[in-house]
């Protein structure tokens, strides 16, 4: 498996530091560190990374800002790792596109076992044969993490790329609330029913003609959601 590029964004340089030295001793090598805005932007402009990990409060713009620039051009895993904690921000850093939420102060060993799960589904190359899953209006490319609607490419998140690959794995079957979590998240993880609820909602405005009415990724009340194939 090749190196992982990482970025990481923090507006207090020892906490940035911190991040450097704990990815490090897990054996990642390409880290860049930085603490504004200006230098982050600059930096993704002229390199491709694996994963970012974003402060959210930064001192000339947001690392929400940053995120939306981030997902026009890549598909790669956005953490936020910052102070803000309250479930209006961790809902509104899943709607800018984040995979994760880390609130501070944080486990070092979470946020490595976090890093090490997400890069290694990311850059990960050991099957070479092509898999995809084509349900008519959507094609899931698994090998290229690529999504397209209607013949057009759409930019989809990590955790929404796992999540679709998920139910297309398992097309007409219900998947409860805590399968989804175990199996996208890992059953460690600290997210409540607001999460899947608003990467169920951002699956559906990509892959439904009519995300209000869904017709493909349908909720079974009471007991969780499935992926309804026609015919």
């Amino acid at each position: 498996m090749k190196q992982a590029k990482i970025l990481v964004l923090d507006d207090e340089r020892a906490i940035g530091d911190m991040v450097d030295i704990i990815l490090r001793k897990e054996g990642f090598t390409d880290i860049d560190v930085c603490t504004t805005y200006r230098e982050a932007e600059a930096l993704i402009l002229g390199k491709t990374y694996d994963l970012h990990i974003l402060d959210i409060m930064l001192p000339d713009g947001t690392g929400l800002e940053l995120a939306e620039q981030i997902r026009k051009q890549s598909d790669a895993p956005i953490f936020f790792l910052t102070a803000k904690a309250s479930d209006a921000d961790k809902i509104r850093g899943f709607m800018h596109g984040a995979d994760d939420y880390i609130t501070k102060p944080f486990n070092p060993m979470e946020l490595a076992a976090r890093v090490k799960v997400q890069t290694s589904r990311y850059v990960s190359t050991t099957n070479n044969e092509r898999v995809h899953y084509d349900y008519g209006r959507f094609l899931l490319d698994v090998n290229a993490a690529k999504l397209t609607v209607d013949g057009e490419t759409v930019p989809i998140t990590g955790k929404q790329f796992h999540l679709l690959h998920l139910f297309c794995q398992h097309p007409n079957q219900v998947l409860s609330k805590e399968q989804l979590y175990e199996q996208v998240w890992g059953a460690d993880s600290f997210i409540d029913d607001n999460t899947i609820m608003v990467h169920i909602r951002k699956l559906r405005e990509k892959i439904e003609e009519s995300p209000g009415s869904p017709e493909l990724l349908v909720t079974i009340r009471g007991l969780g959601y499935k992926l309804q194939t026609r015919g």
